[in-house]
């Protein structure tokens, strides 16, 4: 049974922009191995991210570092989960679509349990 969707859209150059002009904003978003991607990826993580939380519409805040986006040996995205939102997941099934096509990254992600 689907238990949340979400999803989001980002606007890649003005993203670029905010990384750009607020110096330890990808520190603060982003895990290590997530900030060796460009911009156009670090959108859409950052969409993925967004996406997960209007899925669990969680009562209170979440850690950015708390999902970490992967991808698979074949290229599929996928999430590793620690702390709070792993509590959340609770061996629920979350499925994650990610693309970035004329200057937009989107994401969806859908929770199954």
């Amino acid at each position: 049974m689907i238990d949340g969707i979400g999803i989001d859209v980002v606007d890649i150059a003005r993203f670029k922009q905010s990384l750009e002009r607020t110096p330890h904003l990808a520190q603060k978003l982003f895990t290590e191995s997530e900030r060796t991607k460009s911009a156009a990826s670090l959108a859409a993580r950052f969409a993925a991210k967004e996406a997960l939380y209007k899925a669990l519409s969680p009562t209170h805040g979440l850690q950015w570092h708390d999902a970490e986006v992967i991808n698979h040996e074949n290229g599929k995205p996928d999430f590793i989960f620690r702390g709070a939102i792993a509590e959340l997941i609770d061996g629920a099934t979350v499925h994650l679509s990610l693309s970035h096509d004329g200057g937009i990254a989107s994401a969806m992600v859908v929770i199954e349990r």
